[in-house]
């Protein structure tokens, strides 16, 4: 198995497992697929780097060195783009509850767009930008009424979301007044995102239909123009043979000719359009190595093969039952012979990273591979029963490079305290 043109059975045996491993090309491919789509189209358009998906140092060098915009949710993403060179114009910041000192971090670094999500945080900016005598360029959140095809958990269109301001009951005017009110705030634009590993292109073209509708209602009622529309993410991807996900490409160009002909019908200047890819940029770039370790038979049971790693490096399976495919790194393409649960070495019973997962016969020391990790896994990742979070490793060319070191015992006390 070659990740990047990289043997998996050396990275493991250089960089040890747990292992979370990216094929940087495929990265770069996705980035280009989606930029080729707008160019195509003869659009203005941003294709930004949902950070939440996975967030380090390296990711933003690449992110970069594609002409990629980047989002980020929290001061801890923005200081890492900052530290990473990332250009700060090119970084929006969203998240429903902003501190003061994030907020005041994004203004003083001159982060490019603030996506509001409330009146609280208009209330807020509105205090920092007086006190710095500075000015934010802003983007309105709202929910445009959509439930997504998707698991509840990661649902954020619908009304009923703590996400954005609702259109339906005219929060979004108001706080488009509040902002059109205030001469530090420059308001660039409307954002919405409805959730996460959607299939059906349908719910993208529904929700920029609604924000060009909403765009119309703005230019009518305030005489605003929308500079930028911002449909966000969520395009889903291939993780087990049960998935049938488009090109993520093909909900691009959907969405940007319901865009176009929406404009056309109302009357209003093409904005730039941008999106929000994070889990379609980095998902299936992803693999998860472990080593195989003990097994349990049961008479008349799937055995459990337990790995060294699992719900401490992706909690993804044990929170919202997301389901992964999984290989053994030195015959990939072997016929499976037998079922097992694939299961991690935590303290708890719901910590199976794969239920019912059919695979040749394995053996301890044996390299197991879980494909389409990139996305969640390590960002996600923790330090349940004190075990460290494995090292990530990118790949490309042939090339392996180390990007985040594996924690060590002491780096887990590296902040504890004696009483």
């Amino acid at each position: 198995m070659q990740i990047g043109g990289v043997d998996a059975l050396e990275l493991a045996a250089r960089y040890q497992t747990p292992l979370q491993v990216y094929d940087v090309g495929r990265i770069r491919q996705a980035i280009r697929a989606f930029k080729r789509v707008f160019e195509e189209e003869g659009v203005s358009y941003e294709v930004s780097y949902a950070s939440k998906a996975f967030s380090c140092l390296a990711i933003y060098q690449v992110i970069n060195e594609e002409g990629g915009h980047t989002d980020v949710v929290s001061g801890g993403e923005l200081w890492t783009a900052l530290k990473a060179g990332f250009p700060m114009s090119k970084v929006s910041f969203h998240g429903n509850n902003k501190s003061r000192s994030e907020l005041e971090l994004a203004v003083e670094h001159g982060v490019g767009v603030i996506i509001v999500d409330n009146f609280h945080e208009i209330d807020l900016l509105s205090q920092i930008l007086e006190e710095k005598d500075a000015e934010a360029k802003v983007m309105l959140r709202v929910t445009p009424g959509i439930s997504a095809h998707t698991n509840e958990y990661i649902q954020t269109g619908q009304v009923d979301s703590k996400f954005g301001f609702d259109m339906a009951s005219g929060q979004a005017d108001r706080a488009l007044e509040l902002v059109l009110a205030n001469p530090r705030l420059q308001m660039a634009g409307v954002h919405a995102h409805i959730g996460s590993q959607i299939f059906d292109v349908r719910g993208f073209v529904g929700c920029a239909e609604k924000l060009c509708q909403l765009a119309e209602d703005w230019r009518d009622k305030y005489g605003y123009e929308t500079e930028i529309l911002n449909v966000g993410g969520g395009f889903g991807i291939h993780y087990t043979d049960q998935d049938h996900p488009l090109p993520a490409e093909e909900f691009v160009r959907a969405i940007v000719k319901a865009v176009k002909r929406q404009c056309q019908e109302k009357g209003l200047e093409l904005p730039e359009i941008w999106i929000e890819p994070g889990r379609s940029i980095v998902g299936q770039a992803g693999w998860s190595l472990y080593t195989v370790g003990s097994r349990k038979d049961l008479p008349g049971y799937p055995s459990y093969v337990a790995l060294d790693g699992g719900m401490g490096d992706n909690i993804r399976p044990a929170l919202y039952q997301a389901e992964y495919s999984a290989v053994v790194a030195d015959r990939p393409q072997a016929e499976a012979e037998e079922v097992v649960n694939l299961v991690g070495k935590y303290c708890e019973s719901g910590d199976v990273l794969i239920k019912s997962c059919p695979l040749p016969k394995t053996e301890p020391g044996d390299v197991v591979a879980l494909l389409s990790t990139g996305a969640y896994g390590y960002s996600m990742a923790s330090n349940y029963n004190r075990n460290p979070r494995p090292a990530v490793v990118f790949a490309e060319n042939g090339q392996a490079k180390l990007v985040i070191k594996r924690e060590s015992y002491d780096d887990l006390l590296v902040l504890d305290l004696k009483y």
